[in-house]
């Protein structure tokens, strides 16, 4: 009965850690801790039965034994402590822990679901603090508990308390963010020659002169604001601030306006090269089903979660629900969906096909570059890290799939579980949930998608999912209106959607694109949502509403689709909707509803990708553009002026929610590593700690980084998955500069194909004005097809990526003239389009 599990009644609001007496002090209503002095006795205190009281100078205290799991396991508490709805207290007291552990303490309702009204998980120290704390009672409630939680450590330790006190009559605490400087910039870094933009806090109605310094305090640039007015999103009186002007890259810039200055930024090239690489390997360390290596990770090495050892009660062998079905499953491996130990088909869905087509961007768009090692177990084989990475979930995601096609929709733990909790330590039985058409859909479009990128590399891989891609296909044609249960959300997230039209269409698209086949051809071109505009005004893709991932891989994989021009001008026309929004929000970014949606920074990134895929597809570099100044935003430049990054920026999240990137409520746990993503304002404030702190919040103002604010503060698969796709494009932007124009063409010509092989012949045109002296033609193929043999050039493969170089007689190609060569190759599986993308010696051809 003293337990807590679920997580969703939280509350942590305003502290303080003084050195002198609580703050309870300061209330004038009466004391409502019969004894929080302990003079002579510890009574009416109760203890856990692994505990004993002792008292030791005028201190309550107690020996807490180690190898406990969960904070609950050892308890500390009172009862009957009455609270007036509406009335603030202040709770206080003082405690030691030797050596220093983190403590919970919690006034809270005595019987399950344990409503937490105040919430604190201070660190106590060897030499004691005083901590104080405020909270407004949403309750009458005659017999409320106080009790500190003080399970959950490996070792044992001592812990004392003094001085615990609860009064009524304090003043509500009203918070405020520390928002710093009023000169609002992206905290990372501008690329050399790309646009640099930022934004002025000021009560300033008329235009203000403001100045560039360099890390000498030398002024490099200078101009005048512009005035915004008042900005709806925030709340605040805003000017511009653009000095895309100065182009001279370098470390530790300020920019100062109205007598603010900024928090240092850098201008320089390489300056996502990081960051690229870092939202990548936070999968890594989500997996699920295997030890994580300290060697590889360090500081985040674990055992392994979920692999059917003690006190684990799963992966490897899963009943469903009760009365749901007869059968276990073995759904092992995986990555953890977000700062819970569960996993969700809905959300590995759309994190997996972006990781997917962050890799399949590097086939078909011309600036991009490989995505270089990830340094996970697999790095050095001869699958890309991207690709190795993207498997380890697309294997669980097959998994989930029963005998006649149908998909599991998510599978966790039969109870919510508190924080921190390690994956290997979770004691919770597991549970298979009921199939879904969307999870079905989900694998239908992942699977297909896996199976032409695989092909390359691992053609038993590629068939296995096509097999899944085509059945899950089939099982959603018969079963399409098969929704999962809003209410199933106890465990784990809900993940419902009731309307799968979106589903359907991204499946049939990268189906028809994976097999050419006419039955999904004719479903892409028959739905509502290949022709609707499906660009949002919120988002344009998450877990919930995916055609825009269908919409945008016809846009850029290549493929035969009739009135394929079509869908690449609707993906321009919705990078133009974003880019307008881009241009018209004081803080520059592509989003900008009413009220901000939980998870809200994902959305601004995938608005982003978007634009980005307007400028693969045109090479304008206005689209780019938008993406560079939507990326300010999320680093630094906003409201309240932090990056959403870990690691990255002056100041950064760093709190997301999680139960093994604990470091807040245990300080031997790490925080998230670099790269990780927070959700980002929300305007629902749905968890106790936001509803207690930001309560009327603008936009912008909506979070909050604190391990408890689950709506605003979480972590998830699905959000690092858009920045590790846009943070690779920027990185690929290289210093900004305008790529130069094309000086070449390219003729490709399958004159003939067989069952097993294809013949191609390549003209490669000289359309500039100097001469070429040497080659390099690189192209890929859409899947596992393979060179055999060559004539006329020296022809190379690596995955599906082909290498033509000169030999001595066509080295040399004059304006205006061309040379020819041709292969022999051997087929694969499904179509062989024309490649969209041809680089001669790394630049793109038309």
């Amino acid at each position: 009965m003293l337990r807590k599990f679920s997580i969703l009644a939280v509350a942590a609001l305003a502290a303080t850690c003084l050195n002198g007496l609580p703050a309870a002090a300061d209330a004038d209503g009466p004391e409502q801790i019969p004894n929080g002095t302990f003079d002579t006795t510890t009574d009416p205190w109760w203890h856990t039965g692994n505990l004993e009281f002792a008292l030791t100078d005028g201190r309550l205290c107690t020996d807490v034994p180690g190898g406990t799991v969960n904070p609950w396991d050892a308890i500390v508490g009172i009862n009957d402590i009455p609270l007036v709805k509406d009335e603030t207290y202040a709770f206080g007291f003082f405690a030691t822990g030797t050596p220093a552990k983190v403590a919970r303490a919690y006034v809270q309702l005595p019987v399950d679901p344990y409503t937490q009204y105040i919430s604190a998980a201070p660190e106590v120290s060897v030499s004691g603090n005083a901590y104080t704390y405020t909270f407004t009672s949403p309750v009458d409630l005659p017999d409320a508990q106080v009790v500190f939680q003080l399970g959950g450590s490996a070792e044992p330790w001592r812990f004392c308390v003094d001085d615990v006190s609860l009064r009524g009559g304090a003043e509500p605490e009203v918070y405020q963010p520390d928002t710093g400087p009023r000169v609002r910039v992206n905290q990372v870094a501008y690329l050399p020659k790309g646009p640099k933009n930022a934004t002025l806090v000021t009560d300033a109605t008329e235009a203000l002169p403001w100045r560039l310094e360099n890390a000498d305090g030398e002024t490099v640039a200078q101009g005048t604001t512009e005035p915004r007015g008042v900005d709806a999103s925030s709340g605040q009186n805003v000017h511009s601030i653009d000095f895309g002007s100065y182009v001279t890259a370098g470390t530790d810039f300020t920019l100062t306006a109205d007598g603010e200055t900024s928090h240092p930024f850098d201008i320089k090239a390489d300056a996502y090269a990081d960051l690229k690489l870092d939202a990548l390997k936070f999968y890594y360390t989500q997996r699920s089903g295997i030890e994580i290596d300290d060697a590889l990770r360090p500081g985040y090495g674990r055992p392994a979660g979920h692999i059917g050892v003690a006190p684990n009660q799963g992966d490897t062998d899963v009943p469903c629900q009760p009365g749901l079905c007869d059968y276990r499953l073995d759904v092992s491996g995986g990555w953890y969906d977000a700062g819970d130990h569960g996993k969700y088909v809905v959300n590995g869905g759309i994190s997996v096909a972006q990781l997917m087509s962050e890799f399949e961007r590097t086939k078909n768009a011309p600036t991009a570059k490989a995505i270089g090692s990830l340094n996970i177990p697999e790095s050095g084989d001869a699958v890309p890290d991207i690709l190795d990475e993207a498997r380890w979930e697309q294997e669980f995601l097959l998994k989930m799939q029963r005998q006649d096609g149908m998909v599991h929709h998510k599978i966790h733990d039969e109870n919510w579980t508190g924080l921190p909790l390690l994956p290997h330590l979770d004691p919770q039985k597991r549970e298979l949930h009921p199939v879904s058409t969307a999870a079905t859909l989900n694998l239908a479009a992942t699977a297909a998608q896996a199976a032409r990128l695989f092909a390359p590399y691992d053609s038993d891989f590629a068939a296995q999912n096509l097999t899944a891609a085509k059945k899950a296909w089939a099982a959603a044609k018969a079963n399409p209106a098969l929704f999962a249960d809003p209410a199933d959300g106890t465990g784990g997230g809900a993940y419902n959607d009731s309307n799968v039209e979106d589903e359907f269409y991204w499946a049939a698209a990268e189906l028809y694109i994976t097999t050419g086949e006419n039955e999904f051809k004719d479903f892409v071109l028959a739905s509502p949502r290949h022709t609707a505009d499906i660009w949002g005004t919120g988002g344009a893709m998450d877990w919930g509403n995916v055609a825009a991932l269908g919409r945008i891989d016809l846009a850029t994989v290549p493929n035969n689709l009739p009135g394929r021009d079509d869908v690449r001008e609707s993906v321009i026309a919705g990078a133009d909707k974003y880019l307008a929004t881009v241009e018209a929000h004081p803080y520059g970014l592509p989003y900008n509803p009413a009220t901000y949606e939980w998870g809200s920074n994902n959305l601004v990134i995938n608005n982003a990708i978007v634009m980005a895929a307007a400028y693969d597809i045109t090479g304008e570099i206005k689209y780019r553009d938008g993406v560079l100044e939507s990326i300010d935003y999320i680093l630094g430049r906003n409201a309240l002026n932090q990056s959403y990054v870990t690691g990255y920026g002056e100041v950064a999240s760093k709190n997301q929610h999680s139960r093994w990137y604990a470091h807040q409520l245990d300080t031997s746990l790490p925080n998230p590593p670099r790269g990780t993503l927070a959700g980002g304002p929300n305007s629902g404030i749905q968890d106790p700690v936001a509803q207690a702190k930001l309560d009327g919040c603008k936009p912008q103002f909506c979070y909050i980084d604190d391990i408890e604010s689950w709506s605003t503060n979480e972590l998830t698969i699905n959000w690092n998955s858009p920045l590790s796709w846009i943070s690779a494009f920027i990185a690929d932007q290289g210093d900004g500069a305008v790529p130069a124009a094309s000086t070449c063409k390219v003729t490709y010509t399958v004159h003939g194909s067989w069952p097993d092989g294809f013949t191609t012949q390549v003209t490669l045109e000289n359309t500039g004005e100097k001469a070429i002296d040497g080659w390099s033609l690189k192209w890929s193929f859409l899947s596992g097809q393979k060179v055999v043999q060559d004539w006329n050039a020296s022809l190379a493969q690596q995955g599906a990526t082909v290498t033509a170089t000169d030999v001595t007689y066509n080295k040399k190609i004059m304006p205006g003239q061309s040379v020819t060569f041709g292969f022999n190759g051997a087929s694969a599986p499904g179509p062989n389009p024309v490649p969209d993308l041809f680089l001669l010696n790394g630049a793109a051809c038309a």
